[in-house]
């Protein structure tokens, strides 16, 4: 069984090419909308080919009108992306959104999987960060082989007390230091982590051609130097 695990889309359609073409499952970790130019695309990949999706804090906030209770650095942007994706999506692509499940348990080759966006104790929000230690006590709260869990933008495999907690990294704004999209692969009861270059500045030139009102000339540029440098956050301006 080959599966291909992503976390963190954004709405980032060009990361998606960054993707394997041959794969059995599509397993989706979370946060498909937000901060990316294009929502709509995102969306009706992940519902045409994802096996199992999961909501992240940005698709329960674009889907139910919510605070996605982001870090400081990044609400400005999130609010400003918000209002624009709130209108490229369809109504049925919002509900869709607001019904995703907080995690999913599949089974594979007698392996158990626990699914959720950020930590098993807070599915959504939970910021926990590689090496925290916090992720014994979560690890410890639920009956798995592997736990899978995005939100961080960071990927890393720990081995945790005769289990594996796996962070795939983001698919579309990746925090590595490197502008190349990344994910995990479980492949023959083995789970790699990998990051592969794709066309990062078509999603840029994606950005500043956003005409809404509401994204400001501050707001892209953040958003593309982010792009631009796999995570560096610089202020945002009035």
């Amino acid at each position: 069984m080959r599966i291909l695990i992503v976390a963190d889309i954004h709405a980032n359609a060009e990361s998606l090419q960054a993707l394997p073409k041959e794969y059995d499952q599509l397993w989706v970790l979370g946060d498909l909308v937000n901060y990316g130019p294009d929502p709509g695309a995102v969306v009706e990949f992940v519902r045409e080919r994802a096996d199992v999706v999961i909501q992240g804090n940005h698709d329960y906030a674009i889907g139910c009108h919510a605070d996605p209770q982001c870090s400081e650095p990044y609400r400005k942007l999130a609010e400003a992306m918000a209002r624009f994706t709130d209108r490229e999506l369809s109504n049925d692509d919002k509900h869709y959104l607001a019904g995703l499940p907080l995690s999913a348990t599949p089974e594979v080759d007698g392996m158990r999987f626990f699914l959720c966006h950020a930590a098993p104790s807070d599915p959504l929000f939970a910021y926990v960060p590689a090496n925290s230690d916090r992720w014994h006590t979560e690890i410890g709260a639920v009956e798995t082989d592997i736990l899978l869990c995005g939100h961080t933008h960071t990927p890393f495999l720990r081995e945790i007390e005769g289990s594996r907690v796996v962070n795939p990294g983001s698919l579309g704004q990746p925090k590595t230091g490197v502008p190349k999209a990344c994910y995990a692969l479980w492949d023959s009861n083995e789970i790699v982590l990998r990051q592969e270059p794709y066309d990062y500045k078509a999603t840029i030139s994606a950005i500043r051609a956003i005409s809404s009102l509401g994204v400001s000339h501050d707001i892209k540029q953040v958003l593309a130097h982010i792009l631009e440098t796999g995570g560096d956050l610089p202020g945002i301006g009035s």
